[in-house]
């Protein structure tokens, strides 16, 4: 099995550093500079290119690049075109129409989404979803690449934020206007919820890890509504970690 990573960011690298203690593994960045912080996060755990023609000996090739319908259709018909008829293609969407990338690809009968967690070293959970024409040796060998990655996998149907996010996002939407409405510091409710109800990481903490505007992208994809404040708040550019601020400040 090798594998092939396209995208550089967040999941893409936890991916690869994860699977590079595993399996041959080479990650697609699209720039030099991408390249760079990509082997800055995963190290000698995986081989990082610029050239999309290095993937085209891969057997399984995960589109990560940005949630984006156009771009990521675009990515996996130069995937399908690139790569040899028996390789695999899977996308890490959370939001979109399986059935539609699948189509992109050019093989939707080799086709999943492969839907990961960040961070990926950590949580446990691969969400699966499949086109109607996968086949039962594309189930199979998708089934085993998670498995090997160390996951428990839950095969779900093809619906916008599969189960985790359907459920997830609105709770964390929901805390938001609950923090504003009873004036709340964000620091209080995330400690209400990861004390009182066990939670590993507060909602808004969560939304910042996620990126808020990755966040309200998922809101709109399953139809919930997303709190002005978190408009708001990428309006100003504080996006969370990624750019150092969000409901809380990371400098």
């Amino acid at each position: 099995m090798r594998l092939g990573i396209a995208g550089s960011g967040a999941i893409a690298c936890g991916l690869a550093r994860l699977a590079g203690s595993h399996l041959d593994t080479v990650l697609w960045a699209r720039s030099d500079a991408s390249a760079d912080r990509a082997r800055g996060t995963v190290g000698e755990a995986a081989t990082v290119v610029t050239k999309l023609d290095d993937l085209g000996d891969r057997t399984i090739v995960i589109e990560a690049v940005i949630e984006d319908a156009k771009v990521k259709e675009a990515m996996l018909g130069g995937l399908g075109v690139l790569l040899p008829g028996d390789a695999l293609m899977a996308t890490t969407t959370s939001s979109l129409s399986v059935e539609g990338l699948a189509a992109a690809s050019d093989r939707p009968d080799r086709f999943a989404a492969l839907h990961v967690f960040n961070p990926v070293s950590r949580m446990a959970l691969v969400e699966l979803a499949f086109p109607h024409d996968a086949t039962d040796d594309t189930r199979a060998r998708m089934t085993a690449l998670c498995e090997v990655l160390g996951k428990t996998v839950v095969e779900v149907p093809d619906v916008p934020g599969f189960v985790v996010n359907r459920l997830l996002f609105p709770f964390a939407f929901e805390a938001v206007r609950l923090a504003e409405s009873l004036e709340m510091a964000p620091e209080a409710v995330d400690t209400c919820m990861k004390l009182g109800a066990g939670h590993p990481i507060g909602p808004l903490a969560l939304l910042d890890l996620v990126g808020l505007d990755v966040a309200a992208a998922i809101g709109e994809s399953i139809g919930a509504e997303v709190p002005q404040r978190v408009r708001e708040l990428i309006a100003e550019g504080k996006l969370g970690r990624k750019s150092g601020a969000g409901f809380f400040e990371y400098r």
